[in-house]
């Protein structure tokens, strides 16, 4: 994956490759974890982009739809409440369903898309681009769970991060709580930021949106090891493993897992790894909230809700919060 702005980023030459060396060691990490786990961020590749963007058309899969009918309902409110002339600074290469509709109502003086995967930050800023000729757009490949800088361009204007898709939900709270403060120190004091929330609900509901009929999501989850073996010269028999999502009803999350259904024995790296019938890779999780808890994770993190939008059925919600001053330690 081509190099971003952080140092973590910079491209290791390896033989025919050129891989990431934070990938290499998230997964040689992970995997000698007990039990064993790789960070989520590492599912976007090129083909796991183009999967994830599949998983959201699928009908059992409602954030997306249900966030995009929010926006389009709410985008005159938020709108009012932001302001014109700002700069949006969107924490995930942009959706082309979700970024146009708030581009379209509130006026901002430029837009930058940050991602982790090269090719698809290209792809969805060139589109914008297109949709949008008379917008500054510059996008930063960067992974936005570590710390990077904001295009020269953005100057003093007044900021407004969006991070939709309930993408915090990956993190468990100390990580999301970090990312939060993260977001705060880039994006200044008085900056808003515009982050979608899913909603605890019928477990039911949510392990379907997580296990589709049609196996995108197991492909999405297997897809990892097919890049750890294409990337990283792994051995995984990957048709040893079966995608699995649970509900986590102590800690509110869906975890997916890919469980090896016999033993197993790899090799990637050079480091070897060896897993029993029955256990599992876990790839990630998805917390989900109640109003009060996605209040108290954003004060966590530094922010306060100021608005707060969501749909008829309460399955998921819209925050739009205020950057606090830095708290000094006592």
């Amino acid at each position: 994956m081509p190099a971003g702005n952080s140092p973590e980023f910079a491209l290791l030459a390896t033989g025919k490759t050129e891989v990431d060396p934070a990938f290499v060691r998230g997964v040689l990490e992970g995997l000698a974890q007990d039990p064993p786990a790789i960070p989520a961020r590492w599912f976007y590749d090129e083909a796991g982009s183009q999967l994830f963007d599949a998983i959201t058309d699928l009908p059992e899969y409602y954030p997306t739809r249900t966030e995009i009918g929010m926006l389009s309902a709410a985008i005159g409110e938020i709108a009012e409440a932001v302001g014109p002339g700002r700069a949006v600074v969107d924490y995930g290469a942009g959706s082309l369903a979700k970024t146009p509709l708030l581009l379209d109502g509130i006026e901002p003086a430029l837009y930058v898309p940050v991602d982790i995967s090269g090719v698809h930050l290209r792809a969805s800023a060139e589109a914008l681009e297109k949709r949008f000729p008379g917008l500054p757009i510059l996008p930063v490949e960067a992974d936005f769970t570590r710390p990077f800088d904001l295009p020269a361009e953005v100057g003093d204007h007044p900021r407004l991060g969006f991070f939709p898709g309930s993408t915090i939900g990956n993190l468990v709270p100390p990580s999301a709580v970090d990312l939060l403060r993260s977001f705060r120190r880039t994006l200044g004091t008085g900056a808003l930021l515009l982050i979608g929330m899913d909603r605890v609900k019928d477990p039911a509901r949510l392990i379907a949106a997580y296990d589709d009929a049609a196996g995108v999501t197991a492909r999405f989850n297997r897809n990892l090891l097919e890049r750890i073996n294409r990337e990283l010269g792994g051995t995984i028999p990957i048709e040893a493993f079966a995608h699995e999502a649970r509900w986590n009803a102590e800690l509110s999350r869906i975890e997916m897992h890919l469980v090896a259904h016999r033993d197993i024995r790899f090799e990637i790296e050079g480091h070897a790894f060896q897993m029993a019938e029955g256990a599992s890779i876990h790839t990630e999780n998805s917390h989900k909230y109640t109003p009060e808890s996605s209040r108290v994770l954003l004060s966590a993190g530094g922010w306060t809700a100021k608005r707060e939008w969501t749909d008829p059925a309460g399955d998921f919600s819209l925050l739009l919060a205020r950057a606090e001053p830095e708290r000094m330690a006592p």
